[in-house]
């Protein structure tokens, strides 16, 4: 009698699907970029109370915010694309300092120029090795155990 493992539920393999999704993306890059971009959007459109500048700098700020978000979703979408991306979302997010009320009163200028480093110093994971193929070079012609090679962590 052999053991399987039942099917997983729809909700199990929904996040194994996200999981496998996440970890070949520069998923979390994305969201402070996208957080950066929501912050500096949307606080142009606060009350006039707590905007320290109002009209042309309000249409400037929201536009600044739509290009970093846009960026976020590229980097998502096309992660072979993510230095240029990064690169666009940190020049946005600097640049909505004098354009869009102190870069979204610093946090979404922080959080695009935080994301955008994170985009373009991404790697993607290199392929797992086999590890039998590991075993055998790893011994002498002889038979006797090689040194031990360090194999990093895998991410570069």
């Amino acid at each position: 009698m052999t053991t399987t493992d039942p099917p997983a539920s729809g909700p199990a393999r929904a996040r194994r699907a996200f999981r496998r999704f996440r970890r070949t993306r520069p998923f979390w890059a994305a969201v402070w970029i996208a957080l950066g971009g929501f912050v500096i959007f949307f606080l142009p459109m606060a009350p006039l109370g707590r905007i320290l500048q109002v009209g042309v700098g309000g249409i400037a700020g929201m536009a600044g915010g739509v290009v970093i978000m846009a960026m976020a979703l590229l980097v998502l979408a096309l992660p072979g694309q993510r230095h240029t991306a990064g690169t666009i979302a940190v020049i946005a997010g600097v640049a909505s300092f004098p354009l869009s009320n102190l870069g979204g009163l610093f946090v979404g200028m922080g959080l695009s120029v935080l994301g955008g480093a994170m985009a373009f110093g991404w790697l993607p994971e290199k392929p797992a090795r086999r590890r039998g193929l590991l075993r055998r070079r790893d011994r002498a012609a002889d038979g006797t155990p090689a040194s031990p090679v360090s194999l990093g962590s895998g991410s570069a």
